[in-house]
């Protein structure tokens, strides 16, 4: 018998413009039942950010059970209608559009607006400060539609390098660590399970046992999650938690979110459905950073989906195209009154690794479902009643997914230079510390270390500098633009000669495969 004998090669990985590994790139789809049980996953990973929105802001809004029912559906059904607007003609990425919890803080700064106190029926402060939202909302929309249409962000991209990306990239995961484990560790005993049991299913499994269908890469949230709900459901009605405090029964029982009782069987959100929106100019600044904040996070998300779904670099016009036409979703977002603006869905970013799926076709059918679930509330709110514990540990997973996106980044940097490795690791530290200190300075004081008569834009800077992605990337794309620009190996140690040809849309033949717009419209309207 011969033995063969590998022999490590001392050579660096080779660079990969395609994330190769992935099952189904960009325009490639799985068969048809397949697709339909990888959209609903879609669907079920969306839901929980969607459901803590809600949770958090409707209450201070004056909403009860019901109110908070009917936001989700709304919200459902908004990110429906935005997802299927973003695949089609905005970036052409398969990335969710739904809910961001950067728009919660304006709008509990709505909600705590003194005026809103003479209300005394909380159905009619709700209406109220829900209209407010909404006005506040609209008006947000218009940045990134300015931005977006008129080319502004496209200039901006195109000074975007490698190395100024991986901070950017990473930190749209990372800095989304305190909804990980904190969420989980709210109900241990059936957090740490689903943990445990997703990390086992999608990446010992495979390996363990081989299936000519890879069901564990594929299914493994769907099997994880409807296993410990199970067991969760079985705690319950065991009266595992029937003498424990309240917050424990809120986390771990299935039955205390109220929801079920709240929805409607059939509810169709229409806009204005709460009234004509109000405007006030404070409000509407604040809504305005969180759209910024929003865009900024979303330009790093898109980035990961163009690797995820094995396509090339996202060309500058088109990851422009994709940020106005998330602020035309932030619009309809006002114009229903979803009491949130929206931004790319992380956890889907890091579910396309998961499952390596990139298939756009997938996040389409995941729109219907929330289409499906908004309509018909009561099915919804069984599925939104999963504890969230379980959501958590999801996050745990699908947000360092995300991260792994930015880090991948490296391949095209010199790591060996001192000037690349000062903006990566001061870039780092300061997306990490510079949010961690205003956070930490409004738990001791009550208020942000920026703190002047004029309340909203303490709240406009308390928003941005709480965003670690925003911190990172703009302290990572001024020193990139700044240190040493005229070194000889500046470009090369940047990585941005791996780049130059996604500048403009047209300098790649692969742009046009990925990037086009449906049924010939970019004949009409081109990308440059």
């Amino acid at each position: 018998m011969t033995v063969t004998k590998v022999v490590d090669e001392l050579v660096p990985h080779p660079v990969k413009e395609q994330l190769p590994g992935i099952d189904y790139c960009l325009n490639s789809n799985p068969s048809w039942p397949e697709a339909i049980i990888l959209g609903f996953q879609h669907y079920l990973v969306m839901l929980g950010t969607t459901v803590i929105i809600a949770t958090i802001v409707v209450p201070y809004m004056g909403g009860s059970n019901v109110e908070k029912a009917h936001v989700i559906q709304t919200l459902l059904f908004v990110s429906g209608v935005n997802t299927l607007l973003q695949t089609w003609f905005g970036s052409r990425l398969p990335v969710v559009i739904g809910g961001s919890f950067r728009f919660i803080i304006p709008s509990l700064y709505i909600a705590f607006a003194q005026r809103y106190n003479v209300y005394l029926n909380p159905l009619e402060r709700f209406k109220r400060t829900m209209r407010a939202t909404q006005g506040a909302l609209m008006i947000a929309s218009i940045l990134p539609m300015i931005l977006g249409f008129l080319g502004i962000w496209r200039i901006f991209v195109r000074f975007l390098s490698p190395l100024s990306a991986v901070p950017l990239v990473t930190l749209v995961g990372l800095g989304l660590y305190e909804q990980g484990f904190p969420l989980l560790a709210e109900c241990i005993e059936i957090g740490l399970p689903e943990l445990i049991i997703l990390v086992f299913l999608s990446q010992f499994m495979p390996h363990l046992w081989k299936f000519k269908l890879p069901i564990y890469n594929r299914f493994t949230v769907l099997i994880s999650v409807g296993l410990v709900w199970a067991y969760a459901a079985f705690l319950t009605a065991a009266g595992a938690y029937k003498n424990r405090p309240l917050n424990t029964q809120l986390s771990c029982r299935v039955d205390r979110s109220g929801l079920v009782s709240g929805a409607s069987w059939i509810k169709f959100p229409y806009p204005f459905q709460w009234g004509s929106p109000d405007l006030h100019a404070g409000e509407a600044f604040v809504m305005l950073a969180a759209a910024f904040v929003a865009l900024v996070e979303s330009t790093g998300a898109f980035i990961a989906a163009s690797r995820y779904c094995s396509a090339t670099h996202i060309p500058a016009s088109v990851l422009s195209r994709g940020i106005a036409w998330l602020g035309i979703g932030i619009f309809i977002d006002g114009l229903y009154g979803s009491a949130s603006g929206s931004t790319v869905s992380v956890e889907n970013i890091g579910f396309l690794a998961l499952t390596r799926v990139g298939s756009r076709r997938v996040v389409q059918i995941s729109a219907f479902f929330m289409f499906f679930f908004s309509i018909f509330g009561k099915f919804g709110a069984i599925i939104a009643s999963i504890p969230l514990p379980i959501v958590g540990a999801l996050y745990c997973v699908l947000f360092a997914l995300m991260s792994s996106a930015g880090l991948g980044l490296l391949q095209y940097c010199n790591l060996n230079s001192f000037r690349a490795k000062f903006i990566l690791g001061f870039s780092f530290f300061m997306g990490l510390s510079v949010p961690r200190y205003f956070s930490d300075y409004v738990i001791t004081s009550g208020h942000g270390p920026v703190h002047t008569d004029a309340v909203w834009f303490n709240k406009m800077m308390l928003l941005i500098f709480t965003s670690p992605a925003t911190v990172a990337g703009l302290v990572a794309f001024f020193l990139d633009l700044t240190v040493a620009p005229k070194h000889p190996s500046t470009r090369i140690d940047s990585g941005r000669h791996w780049w130059v040809k996604f500048k403009y849309f047209g300098k790649d033949p692969r742009s046009e495969e990925f990037y086009s717009l449906p049924v010939g419209l970019s004949k009409y309207f081109p990308s440059f």
